[in-house]
């Protein structure tokens, strides 16, 4: 990062709210809505199946997502400054693993919890994510790791 960067921007992402509160805050509400107006999805029967892909599958990848950022001694929190671009482990696939993970938590405890309205509230949680977290990450990785980071945004993507 040159001089003029350094002290126009901090050295982080700029996110105020952690991303996993982005994710608690609707699925409680979808969570209070279920209590006042009762929705099911699903049967029983039907529903534990996608809830136990979406839960395991999210407690993998979450926890291989979380172990690179340790191996590669980078903070995983936005609000913290980043010290190289992790490129390996599930960011060879996704540059955001993490916020897959707690998408396929949130839909899986969705689904399990028969939380109708939580469902809802998802694309509103993923639109949330996409423009007030990882965009202003983008732009902090773009602006202190320059061609590295552009390179590697331009050759894995965002989601999946």
């Amino acid at each position: 990062m040159n001089n003029s960067s350094l002290r126009n921007h901090p050295d982080n992402a700029g996110i105020k709210v952690p991303p996993p509160l982005i994710f608690a805050v609707p699925f409680a509400t979808g969570l209070l809505l279920q209590h006042f107006f009762p929705v099911v999805i699903l049967p029983a029967t039907v529903k534990v199946i996608p809830a136990l892909i979406c839960v395991v599958t999210a407690a993998i990848l979450g926890i291989w997502s979380l172990a690179w950022f340790v191996r590669s001694h980078t903070n995983p929190m936005p609000t913290k400054p980043s010290t190289i671009v992790v490129t390996s482990g599930p960011y060879r696939f996704s540059r955001n693993p993490m916020y897959v993970s707690l998408a396929l938590l949130y839909i899986g405890l969705g689904f399990g919890l028969d939380i109708f309205w939580a469902l809802i509230l998802m694309p509103l949680v993923v639109i949330t994510i996409r423009y007030y977290v990882i965009a202003r990450e983008e732009r902090y990785l773009e602006r202190k790791f320059g061609v590295e980071y552009l390179r590697y945004k331009k050759s894995v993507r965002r989601w999946i």
